[in-house]
C-alpha cells in the first residue's frame, strides 16, 4: 500500500483506462453487454459490502471494498460516457461543487465568524438541498419536490429516515425526541388495539399501524441522530450471534431444538447473553 501522501489522480485515470478498455471493441464480452439496469445489483451488492467492512472488517479489507465500490461509479460514468452524457469527471466536479455550495461555514467562512455545532451543520445541509431542489425545478418540465429526489429503492427504514429529515428541513417536526416517544407509545396502543382485536382476516389495518410505528421510530432515530438501517442491522446480527450460540449448545448436549422447550431455550438465551455482556 502507498505512502499516505500519495497524489489518487494517476491511480484514478489507470481504472478509469482499465474500465474502457474491459468495454472497448475486443474487451471483455460481460463487460461490454453491461447496462445501468444489468448493474444495479452489483452496485447494492457493493454497498452491502462496504457497511459489512466497516462494522466487522479490517482495514485491508475496507480498503479492498471501498475499491470496488469505486469501479461500480466509474462503470456506470463509462456507459455514460459512451451515450454522450457525461463523464466520470463531470461526476467528480459535480461532486466537488456540492461540497463547496453546502459547506459555506468551511469555504466561505468570514472572519470571526462563529463555528457551527454538528447539529447545525446536519439543519444547515438539509435547508441547502432544500434550496437546491426548488431552484432546479423551476424551469423543470414536472417541478420537483422536497421529496422528490429520495429514492424509492432505498431500504424502507433508511428512506423513511430521509424522508423525515427532509421534511424537518421544512419546518414540520417535533420539537423533541420526547414528543416522538409519545408518537411511538400512541402507535403501540393503537397497534395493540388491532391485535387484541383478534382479527385473523384482513390484516389491512395491523399493517398499517405496523407501518405507522416504524415510521415513527425512524424519526425518532433521526432526532437522535442514529441512522437506524445501522442500528437495526447491529440488533439483527446480535440477535443471530446469540440465537447460534444457544442452538450449539443444545446441540452439544445432542438435544435438536425443536425438542427443547420454551423455557428451557429462554434459559440458555439468558446464559448466552450474561456471558456476552460480561466480556
Amino acid at each position: 500500500m502507498g505512502a499516505m501522501s500519495d497524489h489518487a489522480g494517476p491511480r484514478f485515470e489507470r481504472l478509469i483506462e482499465i474500465m474502457r478498455r474491459l468495454r472497448a471493441p475486443g474487451g471483455c464480452p460481460w463487460d461490454r453487454e453491461q447496462t445501468h439496469a444489468s448493474l444495479r445489483p452489483f452496485v447494492l451488492e457493493e454497498t452491502y459490502e462496504v457497511l459489512e467492512a466497516i462494522e466487522r472488517g479490517t482495514p485491508a479489507q475496507l480498503c479492498e471494498e471501498l475499491g470496488d465500490f469505486l469501479f461500480e461509479a466509474v462503470f456506470l460514468a463509462q456507459i455514460s460516457e459512451e451515450r454522450g452524457e457525461f463523464t466520470i469527471a463531470d461526476a467528480v466536479d459535480a461532486i466537488c461543487d456540492k461540497l463547496v455550495r453546502r459547506h459555506p461555514h468551511v469555504f466561505a467562512r468570514a472572519p470571526g465568524e462563529e463555528a457551527l455545532t454538528s447539529g447545525q451543520v446536519i439543519e444547515q445541509w438539509e435547508v441547502l438541498k432544500a434550496r437546491e431542489r426548488a431552484l432546479a425545478g423551476v424551469d423543470a418540465p414536472a417541478p420537483k419536490t422536497l421529496l422528490s429526489g429520495v429514492p424509492k429503492t432505498l431500504p424502507s427504514l433508511l428512506r423513511a429516515y430521509e424522508i423525515s429529515a427532509r421534511a424537518a428541513a421544512a419546518g414540520f417536526d417535533w420539537a423533541q425526541a420526547g414528543d416522538v416517544l409519545d408518537k411511538i407509545e400512541e402507535e403501540v396502543a393503537e397497534l395493540r388495539r388491532e391485535v387484541e382485536s383478534g382479527a385473523t382476516g384482513d390484516l389491512s389495518r395491523a399493517e398499517e399501524e405496523m407501518g405507522d410505528l416504524l415510521f415513527a421510530i425512524a424519526n425518532l432515530s433521526r432526532k437522535l441522530g442514529i441512522e437506524p438501517e445501522a442500528a437495526l442491522r447491529r440488533a439483527t446480527e446480535k440477535f443471530a450471534t446469540r440465537f447460534t450460540a444457544v442452538e450449539r449448545a443444545f446441540a452439544a448436549r445432542n438435544t435438536p431444538l425443536s425438542e427443547a422447550t420454551l423455557d428451557e431455550m429462554e434459559d440458555e438465551w439468558q446464559r448466552v447473553k450474561a456471558g456476552q455482556e460480561g466480556h
